[in-house]
């Protein structure tokens, strides 16, 4: 089999195959992989869409820089460290391998928890107040988690059970993964898989679920009724799509006969609705609810970023000023000869700038 063939993935009901490659390209012997690529597009476009929206939530975009970052590098580190524990047999013998994440193996909950935690301790110290910043989060995840999932398809991965809809898949490196895993899979799950059959394209059932649940906060969010409100919708969107999905997939990350992703999903859904009830409640009951966005904390802590940027924007200008006036007494300083000689060396090298430039 060449190796077209093999990252060959076709939809057949559809008479569509084409070929799709891990391997984006290879600088000095070290492969980059599509996975890392469109994740890290992921990651950039969520961080666009939250920073151009901080301060409609109150939050110094300054000071959020550092909370992002620490989320960032904590949403790594867990997302790892969350699928390598639940995958240890695969590692134990080989703790390199642990490394390589470049080629996929991070787990969504693993990360959203490492974000969540990494970031709220950041928060605290540079005092940026955090359920807002989560309801931004929680849309910039869906945006992340939409694109991101593009990644699984390249890497011929988070794949299903077997499917007749037309939009079923395969390809020969899944068909490998199945028939080698195909008595595991039933074994665990009581699901039999013909490695011949098309299944379904999980990813892409994520990533449409991600991107509608992303337009769907993004439009509720100017009507949200506290701070906190829209990430733990996110929570219980995100959770509710994973429970269905989950079920039908055959690489899922499993203690004994229990889908972990499934559990936990539930899990979230459960705790959403009950923290948005109990809130609403609370709010209904005390009365009117004050956004952090309408608080003298957050006004005061953007005028500070926004005093500071200005304050340093003068020091440039200053600086730049002194600069040209002391060029301009240098210059007056000259006799009438020197500045003639200058402005002759100054037409000459204007000439020869000129000469070597490409039409």
């Amino acid at each position: 089999m060449t190796n077209a063939e093999w990252n060959t993935i076709s939809f057949p009901s559809l008479n569509i195959e084409f070929p799709v490659y891990n391997t984006a390209f290879t600088i000095f012997g070290f492969e980059i992989k599509w996975y890392g690529i469109i994740i890290t597009i992921g990651l950039l476009l969520a961080a666009v869409y939250c920073f151009r929206r901080m301060k409609k939530f109150g939050i110094d975009d300054d000071r959020a820089v550092d909370v992002v970052m620490v989320g960032f590098v904590g949403a790594i580190v867990c997302a790892r460290l969350y699928y390598v524990f639940l995958e240890w047999d695969s590692y134990k013998n080989d703790l390199s391998k642990i490394f390589l994440i470049h080629s996929g193996g991070l787990a969504i909950y693993g990360g959203l928890i490492g974000a969540v935690l990494f970031g709220a301790i950041m928060a605290k110290i540079r005092k940026v107040r955090i359920m807002p910043l989560l309801d931004l989060a929680g849309m910039g995840f869906l945006i992340g988690q939409g694109i991101g999932r593009w990644g699984n398809f390249f890497n011929h991965e988070c794949f299903g059970s077997n499917t007749t809809m037309p939009w079923g898949m395969t390809s020969p490196q899944i068909q490998a993964q199945l028939k080698a895993t195909a008595d595991e899979i039933f074994a665990s799950t009581g699901v039999t898989v013909d490695p011949a059959l098309p299944v379904h394209p999980c990813f892409l059932y994520e990533s449409l679920w991600c991107l509608i649940g992303f337009l769907l906060l993004h439009l509720y969010s100017k009507r949200r009724k506290f701070d906190g409100e829209i990430f733990f919708m996110y929570i219980g969107w995100y959770g509710l799509g994973r429970v269905f999905i989950e079920g039908l997939r055959t690489d899922s990350l499993m203690v004994g006969h229990i889908r972990i992703s499934q559990l936990v999903a539930g899990v979230c859904v459960i705790i959403s609705i009950a923290a948005i009830a109990f809130k609403r409640h609370r709010i209904k009951m005390d009365g009117e609810y004050v956004f952090y966005k309408d608080t003298e904390e957050s006004a005061k802590l953007i005028a500070e970023t926004e005093e500071k940027y200005k304050a340093d924007e003068e020091k440039r200008a200053a600086k730049k000023n002194a600069k040209a006036s002391a060029k301009l007494s240098s210059a007056e300083e000259l006799s009438p000869e020197d500045r003639l000689t200058d402005s002759f060396d100054a037409e000459e090298e204007q000439e020869e700038n000129s000469d070597g430039t490409d039409n």
